[in-house]
């Protein structure tokens, strides 16, 4: 009998571990009868000893092994989830956001995914054997950063998406995840094993303090904070009569400026120059229209300028030699920090005839034209891209549209911003249709001053020859 071995079986553990030792020497845990009956043949001990039991028999297994694999699993799930969509939005937000403040955002999402990363390593072992004491305090801090990423983007959502992307039930169920997951480990006091918990807290508390406001002040104060400012002026020039005298060349000077602090994407510009035969009547003809802003698409940065002139050849005495011109011209343009263009958007260019023949011209919905009256249309088309990727992921993929109609006598141009799967109502009297674009990314229509000149003063105007050291200038 003295050189039998004496067995002890601990007392379980929190996992249902029961550490057991071979004459006083550690020899393992096992969590149930088949692995203590396993370490004790491996240990070449003979079969049929009985164990010393401490701390209970041998009917105390506590472990419950499907439980925790499954909450084990779940937590590592969600935390990785968590990790994959913090380190995609982060790192595209690092180096492809448009303001600095959105990269600002992306490097913090970048760090909280190494957070998600080390808490799902923890996760596992917090749930198979906990070799490392604080595994469930850092468990517990990447699932409370989950939660608030999940309420976040699902707030983003609601705030500013106003359409549910394919986003939000993977926002929801890794939300419900991590709830259950703080819950569970709450439960388990898992603060218990570490020392000055307090600091933790006080420690993750203080970083939440810092990187909400400044998440919420990029994504929601920003963009709405300043506003776009463009000036745009249409002026007759100094015209001149023809050889034969019996018409009229008449210069045109189209102006822009971006008087403001926002860069802008140009999409597209329209000018027309109307004759009125008669000063008293509101009767018109159009005698000029076009694209008067190249390319579409263009960049206009603060301070920038652009000027275009174009000439007309009006009959005289023709028509309206009692009536007066009149020449405007307006523009739709974007803000170039809110959004970014993807497309070859200058080249997009296609009429209504290549778009019928593509099954497009209803893609999305056009106006209501006449084609007995030869009216037509051209259009431009791309998709954009948002600010950054937190709006990409809220918003869904967006695409932006515009008109050229070619409608007599008052063409237009008209511009929307739309998902692509999204049939486009076209009503150009309606002031709010274009709302959710002119807030999302600062969609204006910029009409330029409009000037008028009776006839006769532009025929006086061309009888006067200048002299032999002056040349005709263009009035600014």
């Amino acid at each position: 009998m003295a050189n039998t071995p004496v067995v002890a079986v601990g007392p379980p553990d929190a996992l249902g571990w029961r550490r057991v030792t071979i004459n006083d020497r550690p020899a393992g845990q096992v969590r149930s009868m088949e692995a203590l009956g396993k370490l004790i043949r491996g240990a070449g001990i003979a079969p049929g000893i009985e164990p010393h039991w401490i701390g209970g028999n041998c009917t105390i297994w506590p472990d419950r092994p499907w439980y925790r694999r499954i909450v084990g699993t779940l937590m590592v799930i969600g935390l990785l989830a968590t990790a994959c969509m913090l380190f995609v939005i982060g790192l595209k937000d690092t180096f492809g956001a448009l303001t600095y403040s959105g990269r600002v955002t992306g490097i913090i999402f970048l760090l909280a995914a190494v957070l998600e990363i080390g808490a799902a390593l923890a996760a596992f072992d917090y749930w198979h054997n906990r070799k490392v004491s604080y595994s469930g305090m850092v468990v517990l801090l990447g699932a409370s950063v989950s939660i608030a990423v999940g309420l976040f983007m699902l707030l983003m959502q609601v705030i500013d998406g106003r359409r549910y992307t394919n986003y939000v039930p993977f926002w929801v169920i890794f939300t419900m995840l991590s709830v259950g997951a703080v819950c569970v480990l709450v439960r388990d006091r898992v603060w218990a094993t570490i020392a000055n918990p307090k600091r933790i807290a006080i420690g993750a508390i203080v970083s939440a303090l810092l990187a909400i406001p400044n998440v919420t002040y990029t994504q929601i104060y920003v963009p709405y904070a300043t506003s776009p400012l463009v000036n745009s002026s249409a002026s007759f020039g100094k015209p001149s009569l023809n050889e034969s005298r019996k018409s009229m060349y008449l210069p045109v000077h189209l102006y822009v400026k971006n008087s403001g602090q926002v860069p802008l994407y140009v999409l597209g510009s329209i000018y027309w120059i109307h004759g009125y035969p008669d000063l008293k009547k509101p009767d018109f003809t159009l005698l000029r229209d076009g694209e008067f802003i190249h390319p579409p698409g263009r960049e206009l940065n603060p301070g920038e300028e652009f000027s275009s002139d174009e000439v007309i050849e009006v009959p005289y005495p023709g028509e309206f030699v009692r009536g007066k011109l009149t020449v405007q011209a307006e523009m739709y343009a974007i803000r170039k920090d809110r959004m970014t263009i993807v497309g070859d958007y200058e080249r997009s260019g296609k009429n209504l005839d290549a778009l019928k023949e593509k099954g497009m011209d209803q893609d999305p919905q056009g106006p209501q034209l006449s084609a007995e009256k030869g009216e037509t249309y051209f259009r431009y088309q791309t998709g954009i891209s948002n600010s950054n990727e937190i709006l990409n992921a809220t918003r869904g993929r967006q695409r932006i549209t515009l008109w050229y109609v070619h409608k007599k006598p008052y063409p237009y141009i008209y511009a929307v911003v739309e998902p692509p799967g999204d049939r486009v109502g076209f009503d150009i009297n309606d002031p709010n249709r274009n709302k959710k674009a002119i807030d999302r990314y600062g969609l204006a229509h910029v009409r330029s001053s409009m000037q008028q000149k009776p006839f006769e003063e532009l025929m006086e105007m061309a009888k006067v020859q200048p002299s032999a050291n002056e040349s005709p200038t263009l009035p600014k």
